[in-house]
This record gives C-alpha cells, sequence and structure tokens, in this order.
C-alpha cells in the first residue's frame, strides 16, 4: 500500500511540476495518463490536469476501453474524450528544444497543437540557436502558413476524400443567437439573444451523414455497425441519415474523417444562412417533421436546403453537437468562439427530428440527451477546419 502511495506521489509531482521546468506545461502523453490511472491517482485531480494541459495524442476507442480496464472511472474518459489541443506558444516550441523532446516526438506536437504566433525569419532562427534541426522548423513553418481557405466564400462546396461527403465553407463571422425577433416559441435556455463572433472559418458538412458514409468509417475502422432501425431494414439505404448513434460514436467518426461535431454556435449559424428568422424557410419546403413525414426519416437533401446551401438542418434528425448542455449557458456564455460548458450530464441536439413538433423545427430550439443514448431519431453531420480542394 505504502509503495503505491509513493508511485502516485512521484506522478503527481511530476504532472505538477513547477512552471520554471522546460516542460512543466506540456500535454500529457497516453502512457502518462495509464501510469497514473494503475498507480491510483484521483480521477478527478488527474481529469483536471488533462483540461489543463490536453493530450499529445487522439484517444481511440481501443485506449479508451484499455483506460476502463485499468480502473478508469467515466470523469476521466470524458475528460480524455473531450481534451482539445492547445495551441503552442514561441516559449513552449523553444522549451521542447531545450528539454530535449525528440526533434520527430516535437515536430508531431507541433502539428497536432498548432502555434499560437507567426514564425518569422528571426523566430526560426532562434529555434536554430537552441538546437532545433530542418525536421522540427518545417512543421513549424507548416502551422504557421495562413489557412489556404482565408480567401473562399461562403457557400463554397468540396468534396471530402475520406467519407465522400460535401462539406460548405463558412466565413469567420458574427451573428446574433439565440431566440428569434418575433419568436413567441422561444424556451428559457433560447434566451436572451446575444452577440456572437465566431472568428475561425470552417467546413460544415452539407447533409446529414449518411449511411453509405458510416459503412466506409465501420469498415476502416473494424467497427460494428449497430443495429438497424425498422425505418431502414438491414442498413440496405445508403442515402438514409446514419442514426441509432450515441454521441461517442458521432465524436469518433467526425474525428476520423479530420473533423469533429460542430460546436452550438457554428451550428446555429450555419441553420440561419443569411436569415434572422426562427426558420429558413416554409417549414413544409425546408423539413421532415411529424406534419409531414409520416413519423419516419427520408433521404437526405430532399428538402429545399437554406441559403449557404445546407440540407435537412430542420427535421429529419436530431444533430449530435459537441456542446454539454446547461439550460442557462446563455446568461453568461463568451461573445467570441463559445465552445459550450466545461463539464455537465447531457450533449447538446438540434435541429429536431422527423417526429418532431413544429415547435421544436426552430433553428434556436435546443434539445439534449446523454451521451450514451441513441435512437433511430439521432444522427449528426461534421465540421472540418481545413479541406483541401
Amino acid at each position: 500500500m505504502k509503495f503505491h502511495l509513493l508511485i502516485v506521489l512521484f506522478m503527481l509531482a511530476s504532472v505538477a511540476r513547477p512552471a520554471a521546468s522546460p516542460q512543466a506545461n506540456a500535454p500529457l502523453a497516453k502512457d502518462q495518463i495509464m501510469d497514473l490511472v494503475q498507480a491510483g491517482m484521483d480521477n478527478g485531480a488527474l481529469a483536471k490536469k488533462i483540461a489543463e494541459r490536453g493530450i499529445d495524442f487522439e484517444p481511440t476507442e481501443d485506449y479508451l476501453q484499455s483506460l476502463k480496464r485499468a480502473g478508469a472511472q467515466d470523469v476521466l474518459i470524458q475528460a480524455v474524450r473531450d481534451a482539445k489541443p492547445k495551441p503552442l506558444a514561441k516559449s513552449q516550441v523553444l522549451q521542447l528544444v531545450a528539454g530535449g523532446v525528440s526533434s520527430q516526438r516535437a515536430a508531431a506536437l507541433v502539428r497536432h497543437h498548432g502555434i499560437d504566433f507567426i514564425a518569422d525569419a528571426k523566430y526560426l532562427d532562434t529555434m536554430r540557436v537552441v538546437g532545433a534541426d530542418e525536421v522540427l522548423i518545417a512543421a513549424v513553418r507548416e502551422v504557421s502558413a495562413p489557412a489556404p481557405a482565408a480567401s473562399l466564400s461562403t457557400g463554397e462546396v468540396r468534396e471530402n476524400p475520406k467519407d465522400g461527403l460535401s462539406y460548405v465553407w463558412f466565413q469567420p463571422s458574427s451573428f446574433m443567437m439565440g431566440c428569434s425577433p418575433g419568436d413567441s416559441d422561444c424556451d428559457v435556455d433560447e434566451k436572451p439573444q446575444h452577440s456572437v463572433t465566431l472568428s475561425k472559418g470552417f467546413w460544415m458538412g452539407r447533409t446529414e451523414v449518411r449511411v453509405g458514409a458510416y459503412k466506409r468509417f465501420a469498415s476502416a475502422t473494424g467497427r460494428q455497425m449497430p443495429k438497424a432501425p425498422g425505418s431502414n431494414t438491414g442498413w440496405t439505404d445508403d442515402n438514409m441519415p446514419m442514426a441509432v448513434v450515441t454521441w461517442h460514436d458521432a465524436f469518433d467518426y467526425c474525428a476520423w474523417t479530420g473533423g469533429r461535431l460542430p460546436f452550438e454556435a457554428e451550428w446555429e449559424l450555419a441553420a440561419r444562412g443569411s436569415t434572422t428568422e426562427s426558420r429558413y424557410g416554409n417549414l413544409d419546403d425546408i423539413a421532415w417533421y411529424d406534419g409531414n413525414s409520416g413519423k419516419r426519416p427520408h433521404d437526405v437533401a430532399q428538402k429545399r436546403a437554406n441559403t449557404p446551401g445546407l440540407f435537412d438542418m430542420l427535421g429529419n434528425v436530431w444533430e449530435w453537437l459537441n456542446d454539454w448542455y446547461d439550460k442557462n449557458y446563455y446568461q453568461n456564455s463568451p461573445s467570441q468562439d463559445p465552445t459550450g460548458p466545461a463539464t455537465g450530464d447531457n450533449r447538446v441536439l438540434r435541429g429536431a427530428a422527423n417526429s418532431s413538433p413544429a415547435k421544436s423545427a426552430r433553428v434556436t430550439y435546443r434539445n439534449y440527451n446523454k451521451p450514451d443514448f441513441s435512437n433511430e431519431d439521432l444522427g449528426f453531420r461534421c465540421v472540418l477546419p481545413e479541406l483541401n480542394p
């Protein structure tokens, strides 16, 4: 018992090393997290460290299962799932070199996290002075280059070769989020309407993820398809929206494509398009809901798209989003690049479904469910930060 306690204390000291140490704030590696779990570190404390420092790897389902077998609790598993790469500062990149991190590993960290500065010629010379080789310098140049999509116009469409689906570009912009003017159907969690600025552009899936695309993902990753719903027996219709997926399934698919699930602000900006009203057109023209669907999902892209060119942003199936749900989040949410609460019990769902009443089929309506829940009315679409032509 004393031996295990000493191990935990030693590892805690390593994780919480003072800021003066060259790698004190470095992201955690998968073997570090596993070692700490096996040594019995408090899961809540380790989850907090992960949130503060991030991780330097993509957490696969196999890795998460191995953590569970080692004794990790749900709070820690979720922290690993939610860990977002934090861009490295100038000093952190130099610390990687000075701290003796291998060039290959340092380059991988730079590519995974990105950097929060422009690496000019003077900075690159400084890197060489402290001992950086051309492998690391090339990685810093690569992530420092301006994004190629900066000159694109909202509404441009490209195909992602990974999943074969089309994605629509949205420029950085500001909009009014929440209850639309004159909308008497708004619930408390849709208020107050507030200004939001999204400082980075993104590619949004033009349609909900189709069954055919999810089959490609399942085949590539060795994952079993979930049990098919009665509305698509045997998953025979590849153009139906993929459903019966948990939030975790959707998260894993989007990560496989090179992207992630949309944040709530991104989703609402994309759904609104050019409108400030609660819907982007006549409901029967744009959505499958309980008034016209026969209460079953339909093939994607059968209804009219919104102005940027997205289909089924309202109706057909609910869409899982990245954010945790908090009914009071709009009371004090940040005005720039909001990503939702840090923790929660439920994940946000948006867009309504084929079985939803008209009241729910509005661009501001917020729904939620447990991340392990699934049924034939729950689907998703992805966001990509980059998509080359």
